[in-house]
């Protein structure tokens, strides 16, 4: 019983961890009054540039990873606490305590989650999902997607209650997290995938 509840804490503790947070306060910069308002590899991008965003999003994703895979480690037998332990950084990213239970939406941390428990599933979802993403137009589908196809796949492929309710924790948590992206497509205030990608990935810079 304890080690169970010293493995969900610290995948709790280690999730919680914000580079985004880190990088404001470096910069003087508040990242709750730009951009997004989130704490995130997106608003990062979006405040200080795609360098930042991509270390951020590294961070995030090896949150969740890392978290899984040691206890993978110490506990080989016990599947479903990795799983849950993973879940926990999820958690730990999305309601940091340390910064009043507001973190990021928690999309990168869930990708090193599924990273960590299946490779193989990972690449799937990165390329479908991102492929439905540019059609659709609209960033909600990848974390919708994802998540829903996750739960579904940890269900069948496990065959096991526990590990299904773990992984549907984890894909509600994405799902409620992103819901505003959906309110914001109705209301045409999203931005378009496309559009974004062009001019905040590939846009040069004017010299």
């Amino acid at each position: 019983m304890i080690e169970t509840v010293i493995c969900l804490l610290s995948g709790y503790l280690v999730g919680s961890l914000n580079p985004s947070a880190l990088i404001s306060k470096i910069k003087n910069k508040n990242m709750r009054a730009e951009g997004t308002g989130n704490l995130g590899a997106t608003n990062t991008l979006l405040v200080f540039g795609k360098k930042y965003a991509f270390l951020v999003l590294l961070f995030d994703m090896a949150k969740s990873f890392l978290a899984l895979k040691a206890v993978e480690w110490i506990f080989p037998t016990l599947k479903w606490l990795a799983l849950a332990t993973g879940l926990c950084a999820v958690i730990g990213h999305c309601f940091p305590f340390y910064l009043g239970f507001k973190g990021g939406k928690g999309l990168a941390a869930f990708a090193g989650l599924v990273l960590a428990y299946k490779p193989t599933l990972f690449l799937f979802l990165l390329v479908t999902g991102v492929a439905l993403m540019f059609v659709v137009n609209y960033s909600f589908i990848l974390p919708f997607y994802a998540s829903a196809f996750f739960a579904v796949f940890v269900a069948v492929y496990e065959r096991d209650v526990w590990m299904f309710l773990i992984a549907a924790a984890a894909s509600a948590i994405i799902m409620v997290m992103h819901f505003g992206n959906i309110k914001k497509a109705i209301r045409g205030e999203d931005n378009k995938v496309r559009d974004f990608v062009k001019n905040k990935l590939f846009k040069s810079k004017k010299k």
